[in-house]
């Protein structure tokens, strides 16, 4: 039996597009948080292929990465920026650390905004980030 595709809004099927042609990282959720897609750029970083973590659970990808502050302490999903820009519906952005699947711990800049599809209706959200020097501003 074969498994039927998710169907996803439009809007949603343009931004997977929009960051399928972009080199840099590029991470997109639906508003459920359920990976729709993130870009080559993005497994560079994260160590992982999509076709690996298509279809993940904001809970797993939200720990998976190990995501921290600066001085070591844990970034709880509810503070990623992601998330952020799904609860309060506007964009957020933040520096922190990640360590990819391969155990490298990677310190990004990461910037989050909502997807609408009308002015009510937050269809997800995507993330643009990029690795950062050690000696950057916090």
């Amino acid at each position: 039996m074969a498994t039927q595709a998710a169907q996803h809004h439009l809007v949603l099927i343009l931004a997977r597009d929009f960051a399928s042609r972009l080199a840099t990282p590029v991470f997109l959720v639906d508003v459920r948080g359920t990976v729709i897609y993130f870009n080559e750029a993005a497994e560079r970083v994260l160590g992982r292929r999509y076709i690996e973590g298509a279809g993940m659970a904001a809970e797993e990808w939200g720990t998976l990465f190990a995501p921290s502050d600066d001085d070591g302490n844990p970034v709880g999903l509810t503070d990623l920026p992601l998330a952020v820009a799904i609860r309060e519906r506007h964009p957020d952005h933040r520096m922190m650390r990640i360590r990819s699947v391969d155990g490298t711990e990677r310190r990004i800049e990461v910037t989050a905004f909502p997807l609408f599809a009308h002015e009510d209706e937050c269809l997800g959200s995507i993330a643009i980030f990029w690795e950062t020097p050690e000696d950057a501003e916090r």
